[in-house]
């Protein structure tokens, strides 16, 4: 009994010391990453040389909400919408033709199903901005230049190797039996797709829509290059006018930065659970 009473009691030390580790180094980490965030918000509260007199992490005196109030009437909430019509519109097609690839690649076997796998996964080691002048002559010659449909074909393009290759090894996790048991009642691949596996797979579709919308929704290279109306142009590009001819107008720009911001921190806030249920329902077979 001393022994068993010793051996506990040093297991209860080391999961203590264990905890304690843990707790220490996410703090560390929360501490790293709100630092940035606290010095976006708090800056963005500032008149335009508040900065310089007052320090940049000491709490704003007094709180100055013109920002805010400029940005918006200068047509903020016209970027923002037209981001949410090109990130929603290529999710869905990124879902859509994601989930009809990795059904086939996961479920079923067909002699180049390995080769194709192989080309998608390799298709992920292309740098995106590698093919900023091909995609850009090409959108000129369709005629698509300087409007949000340019952005459709390169952003779901990209999105897809990665998807596919998340996706696919998540269907593989569901079991065979599910199927089989469904084939007996008379049902064929494509109702199989419809009303078994794609409803098994939403953690998965889910993680894939965070993922890759957070990168969307941030991409910058590819919306400056082919758009160029401001009526046109997405919320990364909003920046551009909100900056003076000769002079920066720094908190300004972190109001600009905040409201962007926000969305995706709300998004991820509601949709963590999903998030971290695909991830680990992916990274786990059975």
């Amino acid at each position: 009994m001393k022994e068993r009473e010793v051996d506990y009691a040093k297991e209860k030390r080391k999961s203590i010391i264990a905890w304690a580790f843990a707790i220490f180094f996410a703090v560390v980490w929360l501490v790293i990453t709100l630092t940035p965030f606290a010095f976006m918000v708090m800056n963005s509260f500032r008149k335009q040389f508040d900065m310089l007199a007052q320090g940049v992490f000491h709490l704003p005196d007094p709180w100055y909400f013109a920002n805010y109030t400029e940005v918006v009437e200068n047509g903020f909430f016209g970027y923002f919408f037209r981001s949410v019509i090109v990130v929603a519109v290529c999710l869905v097609l990124m879902l859509i033709i994601s989930s009809f690839a990795a059904y086939p690649l996961s479920r079923m076997q067909f002699k180049l199903r390995g080769l194709i796998y192989a080309g998608i996964v390799a298709m992920m080691s292309v740098p995106m901005h590698v093919t900023l002048i091909p995609i850009f002559k090409m959108t000129t010659d369709i005629g698509l230049y300087d409007s949000l449909g340019a952005l459709v074909g390169p952003y779901v393009t990209f999105a897809l190797p990665m998807s596919v290759f998340i996706l696919t090894a998540f269907m593989m996790t569901i079991p065979k039996e599910i199927e089989e048991s469904a084939e007996i009642d008379g049902c064929n691949r494509f109702n199989n797709f419809f009303t078994m596996i794609l409803p098994l797979s939403k953690s998965g579709l889910s993680t894939l829509a965070i993922y890759n919308g957070v990168s969307m929704w941030n991409e910058f290279a590819f919306a400056n290059t082919l758009l160029q109306t401001p009526s046109h142009k997405t919320l990364p590009l909003a920046l551009g006018q909100f900056k003076g001819e000769h002079s920066l107008d720094i908190p300004m720009i972190l109001a600009v930065l905040t409201l962007s911001v926000l969305p995706m921190i709300i998004l991820f806030i509601v949709f963590q659970d999903k998030l971290v249920k695909g991830m680990m329902a992916g990274a786990v077979k059975g």
